[in-house]
């Protein structure tokens, strides 16, 4: 379209705004952006699905690192550490949508530092406890890991939402 001047038209504010919602899920957005997913229900979809990429990283990881002949304990901590910095980069920019912060970085980075110790702890604890049930190194450090992450899921989650990512 053109102006009766020539120019091109400038878009009313009716296609402006059907053009607002229209954003990068991925793109970092102000706490006080509209567009921000406060909604409980979209968090937690979000959080789970951030959830599940993170622990296809950390037990593929982890499993991976075993059959390479690495212990159990030293693979999973390695494997934490690559789980974690998935989790946090997609719940940072994807599930709470929040800007970078030097603080709220520490903040869950101390988050993750607490949950690793419940984790690897509890995992260190069950995996001889099934290998003694005479389960095999597989079984008992996949179910092991399962029940492991559940805590820190949960726990991580409640945290974040309340503490670190805070809906305003």
């Amino acid at each position: 379209m053109s102006t009766p001047t020539g120019g091109a038209d400038i878009p009313d504010d009716s296609v402006l705004d059907s053009l607002r919602g229209a954003v990068d899920p991925l793109e970092a957005r102000h706490e006080s952006d509209p567009a921000r997913p406060t909604d409980f229900r979209t968090q937690v979809t979000r959080f789970f699905l951030t959830g599940v990429l993170s622990a296809v990283v950390d037990y593929g990881l982890l499993q991976l690192l075993m059959l390479f002949g690495l212990g159990y304990g030293p693979a999973k901590a390695l494997s934490f550490v690559a789980g974690t910095l998935t989790a946090y980069s997609l719940n940072r920019r994807w599930t709470f949508q929040a800007e970078p912060s030097r603080a709220r970085f520490v903040a869950t980075m101390g988050l993750y530092a607490l949950m690793f110790g419940v984790q690897w702890g509890l995992f260190m604890l069950l995996v001889p406890f099934f290998h003694d049930l005479g389960w095999t190194t597989f079984w008992a450090t996949t179910v092991g890991y399962v029940i492991a992450q559940g805590v820190a899921t949960v726990t991580n989650f409640i945290v974040q939402r309340t503490v670190i990512f805070r809906v305003r």
